[in-house]
């Protein structure tokens, strides 16, 4: 069918990208999720690719490989890492990591996929950044590369305008339900407390919460929105947080 959806979702195993993968194959989508390990729970209209987005000879392998066994409507970009540390202690090999894993891995998904998105004249690339990206300490790596992802976005807006394949970004703010979010913050502490206090909602994010802004940019009514960054934050974009 012309309006089948085939979606990528990238680190579909867990927090927001399972929560993407579920909403939208609960709205009637394909879904190939590509992250290091398979989601514990399974769906008949799931494909679930172990791969290690850090290493780009292979990411580029398993996108080609999904390229020519679907053809993919979608990419949500949502795999990524923190690699927290103060900017004495930033090595180097962390950036280029991060590099690879917020910029790297998105661009050789979407050169895969992109000649059958402009031959249907359609496409939705969406990139998921984060509130982080505006700055915070102990965030050298992340937050650069993921400042990088809008510039990254609104290029390709500008250049794939023309054959009906819109990009979007969105950047999250603190998002409770991850695997990130608790490497760094311990559920119950007095930080996560203090850090709710901080967002002017006064409550920490869930991946329902960003899942539900995907499927906004996913959608293909949603023709005339590109170039785009929306915070999904509870305000803490346009105010000081502190973890």
């Amino acid at each position: 069918m012309a309006d089948r959806n085939v979606a990528i979702v990238t680190g579909g195993a867990s927090g927001i990208g399972a929560e993407t993968c579920r909403q939208m194959l609960h709205a009637g989508y394909e879904v190939v999720s590509l992250a290091l390990r398979k989601p514990d729970w399974s769906h008949h209209r799931l494909h679930a690719i172990e791969v290690d987005l850090l290493d780009g000879a292979a990411t580029a392998a398993v996108a080609a490989d999904v390229a020519a066994r679907f053809t993919v409507t979608h990419v949500v970009h949502n795999a990524g890492a923190i690699r927290p540390a103060l900017l004495p202690d930033v090595k180097e090999s962390d950036l280029h990591a991060l590099t690879q894993l917020h910029l790297g891995a998105p661009l050789l998904i979407v050169q895969a996929v992109l000649p059958r998105m402009i031959a249907e004249s359609f496409g939705r690339i969406v990139l998921i950044s984060s509130r982080g990206a505006l700055g915070l300490e102990t965030r050298s790596a992340y937050a650069a590369t993921k400042a990088g992802m809008m510039g990254l976005a609104r290029t390709w807006a500008l250049e794939l305008a023309p054959n009906g394949i819109t990009v979007n970004v969105i950047a999250p703010g603190p998002i409770g339900d991850t695997e990130m979010f608790r490497a760094v913050i311990p559920e119950g502490s007095e930080r996560e407390a203090a850090l709710a206090k901080a967002i002017p909602v006064k409550r920490i994010g869930r991946s329902d919460d960003v899942a539900r802004a995907v499927m906004f940019f996913a959608s293909r009514e949603n023709s005339f929105v590109t170039g785009q960054t929306l915070y999904v934050c509870g305000g803490a974009s346009v105010g000081t947080i502190t973890i």
